[in-house]
């Protein structure tokens, strides 16, 4: 008895030490799923985005897509952020993309922060890091661009795209399948 007791008692103490926080669903207040309504009020709240009202609303091409982008840097935004943009597809907030200034924060700092909040990212390029769960999809991106993005909101409007490969993408995959 004693000894799984004390089996127990290390492995609650070691398991902390393995236990990976989260992925986020969002940046600050701003959340994935959130309607537009909610991201626009959020946004009047927090400085930091630049948000200047319905303005920075755009209607994209399509069935219910709405974009919002901000500009940090143009009014008294944060020192931090430049230009951010929210995706909205059927009134839900599908993708946030913030993207920071590279002359007050660098890559390695965030990247350095995310992975000790989140974890080894699972997978890593020259070009990005990212991190997955079911849910979410987060990723840095070089120069300095921080995104997230709902996996199945991002999934099933891929799957309805009407949209057919380039020709110089099959031909781009014709011959890497020769490699």
């Amino acid at each position: 008895m004693k000894k799984s007791t004390g089996f127990l008692a290390v492995l609650i103490c070691i398991f902390p030490l393995f236990a990976q926080n989260k992925v986020p669903n969002g940046f600050k207040d701003i959340l994935l799923g959130m309607t537009v309504d909610e991201t626009k009020d959020a946004l009047m709240k927090d400085t930091d985005f630049g948000y200047h009202g319905e303005r920075d609303v755009s209607l994209l091409p399509g069935e219910n897509r709405v974009l919002i982008e901000t500009d940090a840097e143009r009014g008294l935004g944060s020192n931090f952020l430049t230009r951010c943009w929210f995706q909205f597809s059927k009134d839900s907030l599908y993708i946030i993309t913030i993207n920071m200034n590279r002359e007050r924060i660098d890559y390695y700092s965030i990247f350095t922060t995310l992975k000790e909040k989140y974890g080894e990212p699972d997978n890593i390029t020259p070009q990005m890091a990212t991190w997955k769960s079911d849910a979410v999809t987060m990723t840095l991106e070089k120069p300095l661009t921080l995104k997230y993005i709902d996996n199945e909101v991002f999934k099933s409007l891929q799957s309805n795209s009407n949209i057919l490969p380039s020709g110089s993408e099959i031909s781009q995959q014709m011959f890497l399948d020769k490699l």
